[in-house]
Order: structure tokens, then C-alpha cells, then sequence
């Protein structure tokens, strides 16, 4: 048992999907969340830049003496490299694999499309990891690289035609193809889950990305014998690295609740000074 809390980050307030998830399944568990706010997105940036803001947003919840480590983000959990996530004393979970597979567990005629940031469709991960899973599936790929921008900016109702006009111009090619899986490949894209259902008039399944992560990473805990000890309901700590003063309501729709905790400002050490 161990009563130390699990560390999430993403790239901003995304992740704060899975951690809702998490609250609801693992309820006692004590949380550090880490938003990098003041550099989102991280999706329009090189590879190398990617690789250095996450290992700076994992250096940050080292020094929180965390037990476990989740990217929450896609775009991270797609360019990270298993020489950076082996070295870690604490076990690492990203998306990508317990994503796909459900994905691989739920596709009816083997098809699955898969949505994302420009970088996490440019890497291909999902597909090579479904493809190792279950080599008979077809993938197909779309980036979409305005969904984020237009989540940030509170356009998330089922009747916004911005919004509902954005996501019919990403998801015509897979349709075209005749998906019947679609991995929404970026936490932020489950606040908008009407609007996928709708456009795709209710007809494919649905991948949420925060779900998925959450039930993995209850199982991984259960089988490292990691779970806390207390009865209670855990605490989470909120962490962002630009002005928290407008966290709260923003988080309060990717968690569906109030954010009542204080948010906290801080800055990441540059990956050079982390050694």
C-alpha cells in the first residue's frame, strides 16, 4: 500500500478529463495535477520541444514524490520514448496503449478512426500500436488541430455551429471510410462527446481516452499493490504554470464540479537544471 498521490500532466487543462475519471473510480486517491497553461499547445510543436516540456512537466511531479506518473496528454504520450519513461523510478501510464486497446476491444468491422493533434497524428502511435494489438484493423487518421482551441474557449454546446461545422470537416474523410471505432486522441475532445454522437449520428463508438486511462491505471496500481490506505476521500492538488485566476471555471467543465481546492502558479525548472 502507499498513500503517496498518483502525479497527471498534460499540456493544459485536457487531462483534467482523465482526472475526473479517476475521482470516480479511485475516489481516496490523493492527485497532483500539472496544467503547462503558459505553453499550450503543445500539439503545433517540433519533437524535440514536445520532448523537453514533458520531461520538464515529469522532473515537477519527481520532486512531489509522486507514486505513478500519467501523461494525460496525447500529444506527449505520442512522442515520448521508452529510453525517457524506463529510467523512472515510479511507474509511467500514458494514453496511447490503453486507448487503443479498447479501441481494438469495441471495433465491430475493424475499423477505427483516430482524431488528434497535428503532432500525435504526425508520430502515427496509435496506429502502430493498434496494429501490434491486432494486425487485421485498419486505421485511419485526421488531424485537428482547431477542436483544442475551441474546447479553451468555452465553444462546447451540441447546437455551437462553429464547432459542430469544425468537427463535420474533420470527420468527412473518416466517414468516408466507414469507421465504426473513433478514438477521440486528445483529452479535451471528450467535452464536446455530443457533438461527435450528433455528427456521426450516433452510429460509431465512441473512445474516450480519459476513461480508458483511468481503469489502466486502477489495474496497474492494484497489481504494484499501490493503492492508499485511507478511507476518505483524497485530495487533489492543482498546478498550472500561467494565471490560475481563470482556472476554475475553465477546469469546472472538463471536470463537471467546482474546483473548491486552492490552484496553485508555478514554474518548471528548464530540463538542463534537472540533473
Amino acid at each position: 500500500m502507499d498513500n503517496r498521490a498518483i502525479g497527471v500532466f498534460d499540456s493544459g487543462l485536457g487531462g483534467l478529463t482523465l482526472v475526473k475519471e479517476l475521482h470516480r473510480i479511485m475516489p481516496q486517491e490523493n492527485i497532483v495535477y500539472l496544467g503547462d497553461t503558459a505553453r499550450i499547445p503543445y500539439g503545433t510543436r517540433s519533437r524535440e520541444t514536445i520532448l523537453r516540456y514533458a520531461q520538464e512537466d515529469i522532473a515537477f511531479l519527481q520532486d512531489k514524490d509522486v507514486k505513478m506518473i500519467v501523461a494525460a496528454c496525447g500529444t506527449v504520450s505520442s512522442t515520448l520514448t521508452k529510453e525517457i519513461t524506463s529510467s523512472l523510478a515510479v511507474p509511467f501510464v500514458d494514453v496511447i496503449l490503453p486507448t487503443a486497446q479498447a479501441a481494438c476491444a469495441l471495433t465491430s468491422h475493424g475499423k477505427i478512426g483516430v482524431i488528434g493533434t497535428a503532432a500525435s497524428m504526425g508520430s502515427n502511435a496509435y496506429g502502430k500500436t493498434i496494429r501490434n494489438i491486432r494486425n487485421d484493423v485498419r486505421v485511419f487518421g485526421n488531424a485537428c488541430p482547431l477542436l483544442v482551441h475551441l474546447v479553451e474557449n468555452g465553444m462546447i454546446q451540441e447546437d455551437n455551429q462553429i464547432t459542430r461545422l469544425t468537427v463535420e470537416m474533420y470527420l468527412k474523410p473518416l466517414m468516408e471510410e466507414g469507421i465504426d471505432t473513433l478514438i477521440l486522441g486528445c483529452t479535451h475532445y471528450p467535452i464536446i462527446y455530443p457533438v461527435f454522437n450528433s455528427v456521426l449520428d450516433y452510429k460509431v463508438t465512441l473512445v474516450d481516452p480519459g476513461k480508458a486511462t483511468a481503469q489502466y491505471v486502477k489495474n496497474t496500481l492494484s497489481k504494484a499493490g499501490l493503492f492508499c490506505t485511507r478511507e476518505e476521500k483524497g485530495k487533489t492538488e492543482y498546478n498550472v504554470t500561467d494565471q490560475p485566476q481563470s482556472f476554475g471555471q475553465t477546469a469546472s467543465l472538463f471536470l463537471g464540479e467546482a474546483v473548491t481546492e486552492q490552484v496553485n502558479q508555478v514554474r518548471l525548472k528548464p530540463l538542463d537544471s534537472n540533473s
